[in-house]
């Protein structure tokens, strides 16, 4: 186990911002539907545990927004960041596995497209090396 978290450690400190934004949602992603299962056995601590790491993920994500690049997309972003965290503090009351799966369904199309663009740009970036010193 050690050795598999000094993998993940060296992969989140040499991944460019883009692909950690997607490992982010991955990680989100994988415990939301973990909760989920957990939600139907009514297991409440496992549920509440992995509920709380997606908390913590889709916090990250809000915190780490850019305004002034982003403008009105990261607006949008940081008002469907703060519902989610509202609808999975719901999750985690109510024990729902629905509202995990509505955040797992949100969270996925978010994923999705940035692993468009980050591709997208990781193919202009080969067609023209000089794109990085601009």
């Amino acid at each position: 186990m050690r050795q598999v978290n000094r993998y993940t450690d060296i992969d989140v400190k040499t991944v460019d911002g883009g692909r950690l934004i997607i490992m982010l949602y991955d990680g989100a992603i994988r415990f939301l539907k973990e909760a989920a299962v957990a939600c139907r056995k009514r297991d409440f601590k496992k549920k509440g545990t992995l509920i709380g790491r997606a908390e913590r993920i889709v916090g990250e994500l809000q915190a780490c927004l850019n305004f002034e690049v982003g403008g009105e997309i990261c607006k949008n972003l940081d008002q469907l960041y703060s519902w989610m965290i509202l609808h999975l503090t719901e999750a985690n009351l109510k024990t729902s596995a629905e509202h995990c799966e509505r955040v797992v369904s949100i969270l996925s199309t978010l994923r999705d497209a940035w692993e468009t663009a980050v591709n997208q740009l990781r193919q202009e970036k080969a067609a023209d090396p000089g794109l990085d010193a601009r």
